[in-house]
């Protein structure tokens, strides 16, 4: 009975302790925040590549959760600091080096990091389940969320006096998140913010299935002082996913999807104070799965027909499944609607492959002078020349 109580207290002092800290932290980066005014302040971006080392992470068929999460992070980082001005990045990792769960939080802390963006890949039980989600700290409003965050978490045990340095913390133990239902984290609102502008580009820029935002207990978030995210990426055992992950393309789309929600998220606050963050709109290198290119007019060029109607339709993403290029040709009192723009036909053959998911019927035209062309003459035109 006496080692029982003796527990409960030593459970109770542990979490008074946190919460002190937590005070502390939260005095702390107020009196910092105010003291500097917005138009001096320089961006500061920390992203952590998830895992690392000997932590794997979760394992797919073929890969590793480290490695995935390092090359998007670094492509990140690259989008980010050539096109954005005032912003300054900063990795947890920029190789295959294992850091401590609680050294993460302190280096975007030590730094003051404006924002953190912590990248993983999701694991299931099942091969069926994908998309991708990203989190902000908070309680677990469901076992799955819960279980995300406790295998997320599960590198602690990798670690050194782990029982000591997290105030007896078990990432295994459901009973040591109540500690999260404690803390109102100052920065939610924010944080909520940007992991919506992140699930927004992963849907509508690169097509990938949302699973929105959720709240959970993940040790990293609850020990940074800054709007804090922790996205996956998209589940490495799903097969589909797991392809996708690893590839160079896959990274790109993930990575230019992190930046756009990055852009959007510092012009939506420079805004107030007349700030852009945008070093060149026109130099901007960001991938898009529907790539267009510049032609003389009186170039033949390939598009992919994905649509066709008697009646006009507004040319909005959200009518042709988030495509973001559609062009309209109005030809013989109907409406065609296109996507992708090429000067190379078998390029156009791949991209159409690439929508036939969403759009089986489609096909490629040829367009001279925004005008439909036959196809068949142009393709016998260029063997001639």
């Amino acid at each position: 009975m006496d080692t029982g109580i003796k527990n409960i207290k030593h459970h109770t002092i542990n979490i008074c302790s946190v919460r002190i800290f937590f005070l502390f932290l939260t005095v702390l980066i107020i009196t910092t925040s105010t003291s500097l005014p917005m138009e001096q302040k320089k961006w500061v971006i920390v992203i952590d590549a998830g895992h690392g080392g000997r932590d794997s992470g979760a394992q797919g068929s073929f890969s590793y959760e480290k490695n995935i999460t390092l090359a998007i992070a670094l492509k990140t980082g690259e989008y980010i600091s050539k096109n954005l001005n005032n912003v300054t990045v900063l990795y947890t990792r920029k190789n295959d080096s294992f850091v401590e769960l609680q050294d993460r939080a302190t280096f975007a802390n030590k730094n003051n990091a404006d924002l953190f963006i912590s990248i993983h890949a999701n694991w299931a039980k099942t091969k069926n389940i994908k998309g991708t989600e990203t989190f902000i700290m908070g309680l677990a409003k469901d076992d799955q969320n819960l279980e995300v965050a406790m295998k997320e978490n599960e590198v602690i045990l990798l670690e050194n006096d782990y029982s000591t340095k997290y105030e007896g913390f078990d990432p295994k133990s459901p009973e040591s998140y109540i500690m999260f239902t404690l803390m109102q984290n100052i920065y939610q609102g924010q944080s909520t913010s940007l992991a919506s502008k992140i699930q927004t580009q992963y849907k509508e820029n690169i097509k990938r299935v949302d699973r929105g935002v959720k709240q959970a207990g993940f040790w990293v978030l609850f020990m940074t002082t800054m709007p804090s995210v922790l996205t996956e990426t998209g589940f490495i055992t799903s097969p589909e996913e797991e392809k996708y992950l690893n590839s160079s393309q896959g990274q790109d789309y993930i990575a230019s999807s992190l930046f756009r929600a990055c852009r959007e998220y510092i012009n939506e606050l420079d805004s107030k104070s007349g700030i852009s963050a945008v070093k060149n709109q026109q130099s901007e290198e960001v991938i898009n799965p529907a790539a267009s290119v510049k032609s003389d007019p009186e170039e033949i060029i390939y598009m992919v027909q994905i649509a066709s109607s008697t009646l006009k339709t507004d040319v909005k993403p959200e009518n042709f499944n988030g495509l973001t290029d559609v062009m309209e040709i109005n030809s013989s009192d109907r409406f065609k609607y296109t996507s992708g723009k090429f000067t190379v036909y078998n390029e156009a053959v791949k991209y159409r492959k690439k929508l036939s998911s969403d759009y089986p019927d489609a096909f490629v035209i040829a367009v001279k002078e925004n005008k439909i062309v036959p196809l068949q003459q142009t393709l016998e035109q260029k063997k001639k020349k």
